[in-house]
């Protein structure tokens, strides 16, 4: 009967013309978004069309708070060992801090190798339109982590969206709960049953994900242009590549000592990546990754700790970002970084793109921060990268998604809780990854 019951939606499924799926209709709106802002760019820089994408992100991001709150303290609250909350923490920390420095190591050797700001003039004279992303990246330098991690009230930090202070009072509350034992049960249910209310509302607000994927795409290409980016095209290419390199080399040969295909796992997750890449954020696709990565035989306790804690501590692509991004700024200004400087741009970028997930734009000012403490005399030099950041930041949302859903997987199976046969029934598409009643039905 259960059998019966999961396969017939996927012939269902299966059976939907290719305009009735996401991430084709995404597909599509990314496409007529950028033909949109290239041939009507006063159309498409109009603020009701931004507001298309940023309405999205809005809708998104209004629930991104209940849900790590939920999927947090359902996991801990669910566990009768708070050891295992402790090792599961240490283990995804030292996962995050290896596979990171093999982001940043890539980044550095790349940019050594390709020099793609080699023969670029100097920027001296664009200071000043950097000089507050400077003094940003001066003040971020100064903040206290731990103090910037705890809220000053519970309800401030849902009302502001503080992830890390989400995180940190959710951990705190799954332990109570934990705590109260039988006594919990009603409202371990309450909880249970709320993450499941508000992952509906997604699957409903993804509903809009296409006309969010064009407002951000049009007006994107119609407010930077297509002549603003070709003078800095090496630097975009080289980029790309080297993301792609990092998921398809280092991600994919972890992914191979796990037994599972890197290409087969991101085509599992190919309507997030697309969403991403459409919104150029990774916070829009966090709760649907949550879900798939459940469905696909990563326990929920891993999931509900592991990827709220990466989207915080494990940016591999922003760490690729900066490496590539402070070298290039060094070649463009005729400075020869030694290998001494080099080092420090491993250590210091290790330590900026941790904690910085609540602050907008958050790539670009832990890139000041990096540039500040490796040489001062090329922060000016942000103002190469400006115009391009937009674009950039589509890459590092991509790299830091997938980066996020190998290192819960990677979790799991460390923690020997990860249903390998789950996982190679999902990824061989033996059953319908994007099935919402195949997913009902298989709890």
């Amino acid at each position: 009967m259960a059998s019966t019951t999961v396969t017939a939606p996927a012939q269902v499924r299966a059976a939907k013309p290719w305009y009735r799926i996401l991430y084709i209709q995404v597909l599509i709106a990314i496409v007529l978004g950028a033909l949109v802002g290239w041939k009507f760019q006063e159309f498409a820089t109009s603020e009701w069309v931004k507001a298309l994408g940023d309405g999205f992100i809005k809708l998104i991001k209004m629930v991104i708070a209940p849900i790590i709150f939920c999927t947090v303290v359902s996991g801990i609250a669910h566990i009768q060992d708070a050891r295992k909350v402790g090792r599961i923490g240490i283990k995804a920390l030292v996962y995050f801090e290896i596979v990171s420095t093999f982001a940043l190591l890539i980044g550095l050797v790349i940019g050594n190798l390709v020099k793609p700001g080699a023969g670029f003039g100097s920027a001296a004279a664009n200071a000043q339109a950097v000089e507050k992303f400077a003094q940003q990246a001066q003040h971020q330098k100064s903040v206290d982590f731990l103090l910037h991690i705890i809220p000053d009230t519970v309800v401030g930090a849902f009302a502001s969206g503080e992830i890390l202070q989400v995180l940190l009072f959710s951990i705190l509350f799954g332990f109570s709960l934990m705590a109260l034992g039988e006594r919990g049960h009603t409202l371990r249910s309450f909880i249970d049953d709320a993450a499941h209310a508000v992952f509906g509302v997604i699957s409903i607000v993804m509903r809009a994900a296409p006309v969010g994927a064009f407002g951000a795409m049009a007006y994107t290409v119609g407010k930077f242009g297509t002549g603003a980016i070709l003078n800095l095209l090496g630097l975009i290419a080289t980029f790309y590549v080297t993301a792609a390199l990092f998921v398809i080399v280092v991600l994919g040969i972890i992914a191979r000592m796990l037994g599972f295909s890197i290409f087969k796992f991101l085509a599992y997750i190919k309507d997030e990546l697309l969403i991403v890449l459409g919104t150029s954020s990774s916070e829009s696709a966090l709760p649907s990754l949550m879900e798939k990565l459940e469905r696909l035989g990563c326990s929920k306790s891993v999931v509900g700790l592991v990827v709220p804690t990466g989207y915080s501590f494990n940016l591999d692509g922003t760490n690729i970002y900066m490496t590539l991004a402070t070298l290039f700024i060094a070649q463009a200004l005729g400075y020869d970084l030694t290998l001494g400087q080099q080092i420090t741009i491993l250590v210091v970028a290790m330590l900026t793109s941790k904690g910085a997930s609540g602050i907008t734009g958050a790539g670009f000012i832990t890139l000041a921060a990096t540039l500040a403490v490796v040489d001062p005399r090329l922060v000016p030099g942000m103002a190469i990268v400006l115009g391009i950041d937009k674009f950039m930041s589509e890459c590092r949302a991509l790299t830091n998604l997938c980066g996020n859903g190998v290192a819960c997987i990677v979790v799991s199976w460390w923690e020997g809780e990860l249903d390998h046969a789950t996982l190679h029934a999902r990824l061989n598409q033996q059953i319908d990854p994007s099935d919402v009643e195949t997913a009902i039905t298989t709890g």
